[in-house]
């Protein structure tokens, strides 16, 4: 039996690890995502298992892996790594090859990269210093809520009135969103507002040009928010196929080129 040419991608994220199967023709025939844990080498070990299963691929099947993400150097199988950025960039660019603004909500940070109409880097941002914002954000505030993370975008839906919240910091905020409750607010009101205290950190980042695209794992699993950005910039968001993966989908277009 001849084997199947694949090409991996692992995105090694302080929060999830992602990992992205290619074949030839640059089709994703394999992913698998979990929680990184305490042990990156292992997880990433596990996630390349479960995707090559989905893939119906084996390790020998494999050209090349491209890792990236906060722990890239812990993933022995890669042959080489890249930066997050750069990852980001390929991935969604090869979504939508176009000038683009893409906007990556992560677990620990945020990323505003904006490329020209040929996919060149112009510019980019991320805010290292704070998890305002960011996935950690919104799972800390399920847990003050004690509401199941998964189920925050329906909440958010069913919103009528965003209850506005002051502070960015994830500490104050868990303080304040406790007072709003004490005062009467509905739950789904305050899912909303926080969905807006996400929309404005990002916002606060650097402006939106051309075309946005929004990718990330609080995008795959909070798509209100991404109407919630079109609703205030008046225009339209794009979201890739596998918005969590296009770190780990650009590492494996760049396993590719190797």
């Amino acid at each position: 039996m001849n084997p199947i040419p694949i090409y991996v991608g692992v995105a090694l994220g302080a929060s999830r690890t992602k990992v992205a199967v290619l074949d030839a023709g640059k089709a994703i025939v394999g992913r698998a995502v979990k929680k990184s844990g305490t042990d990156f080498a292992v997880t990433a070990e596990t996630c390349l298992d479960e995707a090559l299963s989905m893939a119906n691929a084996s390790r020998s099947d494999i050209v090349a892996t491209v890792s990236t993400g906060y722990g890239r150097k812990n993933v022995s199988f890669a042959r080489e790594s890249r930066t997050e950025i750069g990852c980001h960039a390929k991935g969604c660019y090869f979504y939508f090859p176009q000038a683009i603004t893409i906007v990556d909500i992560g677990g620990q940070d945020n990323k505003i990269i904006k490329l020209d109409e040929k996919g060149r880097r112009i510019s980019f941002k991320m805010n290292r210093k704070c998890a305002a914002g960011t996935g950690a954000f919104l799972e800390e505030m399920s847990f003050r809520l004690d509401i199941p993370l998964e189920e925050m975008d329906k909440l958010a839906r069913n919103a009528r009135r965003p209850v506005e919240l002051g502070s960015y910091c994830t500490v104050f905020s868990g303080t304040e969103v406790l007072d709003k409750i004490r005062q009467g607010e509905k739950v789904p009101d305050l899912v909303s507002g926080l969905f807006v205290s996400v929309i404005k950190r990002i916002m606060e980042m650097d402006s939106f040009s051309d075309t946005v695209v929004m990718s990330g794992g609080v995008v795959a699993y909070n798509p209100h928010l991404v109407k919630m950005v079109q609703e205030r910039i008046g225009g339209s968001v794009l979201v890739p196929d596998y918005p969590q993966y296009s770190g780990a989908i650009g590492a494996a277009l760049f396993a590719m080129a190797l």
